[in-house]
């Protein structure tokens, strides 16, 4: 509800309402009614005249992370504890998660970005390998390639769900045979096509690195039956998941990469923790580590080079409590889907849902529809700035990443209709757990409002209320 108490019965009409706030009568159409869901800019003017009236809805992000007591205990117990770095909390987290995901092995690191650069450097990626990244992702997934020195070849996706497909991972290997990985992603939350990619980069020997920062939670189905979760490493090598705060659970920063080789996993715990090792069995210095035959105490050796990925017990403690609330999490968030869907459905072809994957189902990260911005006569910065101004917050996700200066200089210009065609449509909306049905309500009939006043034809014709339909 937008009004905190109607103030018509301080005898004023609409007209002077309108007059004393400098509003058109317009603008105050259905003030009466219970269901009015004026603009933020029509509340601010009201608020002036008539203090204490008029109250606007909280604003609306397109993201936001889910804490309750319970998260909070649990990282005030480990501030209470022993250990603030890696430790017992640590481990637990780990484990938490390769029984979630069904993978043998879980190495927590600092980031989602940290989990995809010890992907490439467990891989064993360097410089000269050539690494295939679908072209609409977060720059990290391509910049974890380039950490290592190696070379990335873009591919093209899906022009409506902003997924790589076997047909664009083909043409790209066309483009550039030799190439030694492959990084899918889970844009969203919605699986990649896992078993086509795995298949054609089996024929090849490419390692498939699994970018599964959006995906916690996600599965897909198998051609033979049954369905595979994301991060069990079904058809890859690895997979890396990212819990910033804004993805399906919080660890304030952290990430995870999940494997069932434990030789990778190895090497992902060596550089993680600047490349530091502590098997007596792998030491070279013979003079320095032993003495009567047993490995000194403090000894340790560096055989490469790592990095200070670890992740501590601080964050790890916020993980493994959210980790508690994933179901539920996911849950929400597939319905909160469910409603935009139908929602959206009487503003086609103007507004649609993202493209879906057929024998997917994703644990779903953000809500991204596809407007056709220059139909409805107004560019995404102007209906973002709308929005705004509605108390909606909106996100684009992504810039295709082969646009972006460094890799243009680096590999010159590209045409990737698909990712270019993805892009020129899309705009996230708000989803996260703690989102009402009525809140998707007030986004949808803020979005047809910002569009039908640019003169968008199908919004109007349609006539949306805001309300999901019978």
């Amino acid at each position: 509800m937008r009004i905190r108490a109607f103030a018509g019965r301080r005898g004023l009409s609409k007209s002077r309402y309108a007059l004393k706030a400098g509003l058109t009568v317009n603008a105050l159409r259905g003030m009466d009614s219970p269901d009015w869901n004026p603009t933020a800019e029509t509340l601010r003017k009201l608020e002036e005249i008539i203090p204490g009236e008029f109250e606007a809805d909280a604003f609306l992000p397109y993201a936001r992370q889910s804490i309750d007591d319970d998260d909070v205990a649990a990282v005030a117990d480990v501030l209470r504890g022993d250990f603030l770095t890696t430790g017992p909390a640590v481990k637990a987290f780990e484990d938490a998660v390769a029984a979630r995901v069904g993978a043998r092995f879980a190495v927590c690191c600092s980031s989602g970005t940290a989990a995809l650069h010890l992907a490439a450097l467990a891989s064993g990626l360097g410089p000269g390998d050539r690494v295939v990244v679908p072209a609409v992702t977060f720059l990290a997934t391509a910049n974890a390639a380039r950490f290592v020195g190696s070379e990335v070849v873009f591919a093209d996706v899906d022009a409506d769900s902003g997924l790589l497909t076997a047909d664009s991972f083909t043409a790209a290997l066309d483009q550039e045979p030799d190439v030694k990985a492959v990084f899918p992603v889970h844009l969203g939350g919605q699986p990649a096509p896992m078993e086509d990619i795995a298949a054609i980069a089996g024929k090849r020997g490419i390692a498939v690195i699994e970018d599964a920062c959006h995906a916690l939670g996600s599965t897909y189905e198998l051609a033979g039956g049954g369905a595979a979760e994301v991060g069990a490493c079904r058809h890859s090598l690895m997979a890396a998941f990212s819990f910033h705060p804004v993805k399906t659970i919080a660890m304030g920063e952290g990430g995870m990469v999940t494997t069932n080789d434990e030789a990778v996993c190895g090497r992902l715990m060596e550089a993680r923790n600047h490349g530091m090792i502590h098997d007596a069995d792998a030491f070279e210095n013979a003079d320095l580590a032993f003495e009567g035959g047993a490995a000194n105490p403090w000894y340790y050796e560096m055989h490469r080079v790592g990095f200070n990925y670890r992740c501590s017990d601080i964050h790890a403690a916020l993980g493994l409590s959210q980790m508690g609330k994933l179901e539920r999490f996911v849950r929400r968030r597939r319905a909160l889907v469910e409603r935009y869907d139908r929602m959206l459905e009487p503003m086609a072809p103007l507004v649609r849902p993202l493209g879906r994957r057929p024998g997917t189902d994703p644990a779903w990260h953000l809500y991204v529809a596809l407007i056709d911005f220059a139909r409805a006569g107004i560019s995404r910065g102007r209906l973002m700035e709308s929005l705004r101004a509605d108390g909606i917050g909106t996100q684009v996700h992504y810039i295709p990443v082969h646009q972006q200066p460094y890799y243009r200089r680096r590999y010159g210009p590209r045409t990737l209709p698909g990712a270019d065609r993805y892009y020129a449509r899309a705009l996230s909306l708000p989803l996260f757990p703690a989102m009402s049905d009525g809140d998707v309500d007030r986004v949808v009939g803020a979005l047809d409002r910002a569009l039908g006043d640019a003169g968008a034809p199908s919004a109007k014709a349609e006539g949306m209320t805001g309300r999901v339909r019978p």
